[in-house]
């Protein structure tokens, strides 16, 4: 095998790993690793005196089992190879928790804490004119990302009622009051959550008490929080851009959650060393490849929980997994947004919501037959539950393509 040298490559190693197992065809398995569709746009912008002009994706990797479905992120790193990965990724996900969509992604390169809310407006407005035909909630469905939220999805969806008629399933992560989903918000890092506690029990490590250590205290990290604590879990450390605090008995998260890392009580530490915590639950959330072969050495967690995509490199994935760390992969640990909306277009389409209380029992039954699954692949071939999941995953993607007529 090659060099890897791009994200959209480290994917499809993983991709041609998982195929091995499934003695699958190389031309299967070159289907399975192209995208079906790449677009790229230009999104001019004004300015003051002038217009700037950015750079545009949305990559449909796979629409074998239903609709493709992925964010949309802004950030000024946002590249065509890092959106493939992530429209890859997502064709893996869906798949793996049994849900009928595919995978797709998008993005602009923009940094979004430079933007205005008027041009945050006008940049996905004219994302979704210039995609509107290969966009609808039978095609491609988008949601939030990185740089991105539910005010912006609102602004989506009112631009392709504009041109298409109202179909709120276009788009999932919307405000409650324009047809998005209790729970869906925190479906992410609840989904972490209840992956972690399964995990745990597998392990023969108990629950209740096990010490947490998060990456990132956003969306995902701070639902990711709150679920563990409530599940009986102590969370000892937590940071965000702006700094990292530890503390040995555990944050009281309920009274913390709408503060910043920097705000809570206890012992302040350089955010770099937080990776780096003895505890039983390591949870990356935060940006990607933040565990190298330079610091995978240095962690002394029992279990990683990836809540961020992509954060552990091949290289530290198996260092870390020769010093016994059971590592659970992004596919699975952060799925449970996928299984949000999910939910979230189905009761669209049905024009029917659910209670949130119904939200949570689906979503942590779903979450806990998703693990069951890939850890029962994981015995049958004897690997590990990053090498399952993607078998997993591919073998369900490459049977719905087979049986649609796509493969001989």
């Amino acid at each position: 095998m090659s060099k890897i040298s791009t994200p959209f490559e480290e994917v499809n190693a993983r991709v041609e790993n998982a195929a091995k197992y499934l003695d699958l065809k190389p031309g299967t398995v070159k289907a399975l690793q192209s995208c079906e569709r790449e677009v790229v746009i230009s999104i001019p912008l004004r300015n003051d005196d002038d217009v700037q002009v950015l750079q545009g994706y949305r990559v449909q990797h796979s629409s074998a089992r239903g609709p493709r479905k992925g964010g949309i992120r802004f950030h000024e790193e946002v590249n065509l190879e890092e959106v493939r990965a992530l429209a890859s990724l997502m064709s893996w996900k869906t798949a793996l928790i049994d849900v009928p969509f595919g995978g797709a992604k998008g993005g602009v390169t923009v940094d979004p804490s430079k933007l205005t809310e008027i041009q945050k407006e006008e940049i996905i407005r004219r994302w979704t004119r210039s995609l509107v035909n290969v966009l609808g909630h039978h095609r491609d469905i988008p949601a939030p990302d990185m740089g991105t939220n539910s005010k912006t999805m609102a602004w989506l969806m009112d631009e392709f009622h504009r041109l298409e008629g109202f179909q709120p399933a276009c788009v999932t992560g919307k405000p409650i009051e324009l047809f998005g989903a209790l729970g869906r918000e925190e479906a992410t890092g609840r989904g972490v959550a209840q992956i972690a506690g399964a995990a745990l029990e597998k392990l023969d490590m108990k629950i209740k008490n096990a010490k947490v250590v998060i990456q990132g205290f956003g969306n995902v990290g701070k639902f990711a929080a709150l679920t563990c604590a409530e599940m009986g879990m102590k969370v000892i450390a937590v940071s965000d851009l702006n700094g990292a605090k530890f503390s040995k008995t555990g944050f009281e998260i309920s009274n913390l959650f709408n503060k910043n890392p920097s705000e809570f009580p206890g012992e302040e530490i350089d955010p770099d060393d937080l990776l780096e915590l003895e505890c039983d639950v390591l949870i990356p959330a935060a940006l990607g490849g933040v565990i190298t072969e330079i610091n995978a050495e240095k962690l002394k967690c029992a279990l990683l929980v990836e809540g961020a995509n992509q954060p552990t490199s091949i290289a530290a994935d198996k260092e870390l997994r020769t010093k016994g760390v059971t590592i659970v992969p992004d596919i699975l640990a952060n799925a449970g947004g996928v299984m949000g909306s999910y939910f979230e277009w189905t009761q669209n389409i049905q024009e029917f919501s659910w209670p949130i209380d119904k939200f949570r029992r689906e979503l942590d039954a779903r979450m806990g037959k998703a693990f069951a699954s890939v850890y029962k692949v994981a015995k049958k071939y004897e690997v590990d539950l990053r090498t399952a999941a993607m078998i997993l995953a591919v073998g369900r993607v490459a049977e719905a393509m087979q049986m649609r007529g796509s493969l001989v």
